[in-house]
């Protein structure tokens, strides 16, 4: 795809030209669903939580709620986040039975569906704030100082996520190994 200028799109979107916004959806998306994806562990909950972030953000454009001073992907990445972390604190215990299994077309093999699915087990353990810490920056690849900023917090207290998540996640590691060893 062409480079666009979001920033623009964003601009025009506040105007009242809601076609912008597809712009923005398509230059975006594919981003944003992988985050969604990682953060929620499944597709059905991740196209639900991108859904609404793309709500909440047309709606935050019109009304005028982006000031441009952090990059609109950033703020993107940031509803997208935080929808993700609200479904996650409303949703109950799902057991084995009631898992929404993606539908794969081929392309992923057996053993990376049973690693995905014992990594989303391990993320599930943790809250959804530290799960966001993780995965925004050990699988998405920001700095501490980006998911900080992604997350609202500062990059002392997302030390202290990332510290307390890699803490838990280690337990449970060696709780496994100690069970099935």
């Amino acid at each position: 795809m062409s480079a666009v200028d979001l920033r623009l799109c964003a601009a025009r979107v506040k105007q009242g030209d809601a076609a912008a916004f597809r712009q923005v959806v398509e230059h975006t998306r594919v981003n944003l669903y992988r985050l969604a994806a990682r953060l929620m562990g499944n597709v059905a909950d991740a196209e639900d939580a991108l859904q609404d972030g793309y709500v909440s953000a047309y709606r935050g454009l019109v009304d005028g709620r982006y000031d441009g001073r952090a990059k609109l992907e950033t703020w993107l990445y940031r509803i997208v986040a935080n929808a993700c972390i609200d479904q996650l604190r409303k949703r109950k215990p799902r057991g084995e039975e009631s898992e929404i299994e993606a539908k794969f077309d081929g392309l992923v093999s057996a053993e990376a569906r049973v690693a995905l699915r014992e990594l989303d087990a391990m993320l599930a353990t943790l809250s959804p704030q530290d799960r966001a810490a993780i995965v925004l920056v050990h699988v998405e690849g920001m700095t501490v100082r980006e998911a900080a900023e992604t997350l609202g917090t500062t990059e002392g207290a997302m030390e202290q996520r990332l510290l307390r998540a890699r803490a838990a996640l280690r337990k449970k590691g060696d709780d496994q190994e100690a069970t099935s060893g």
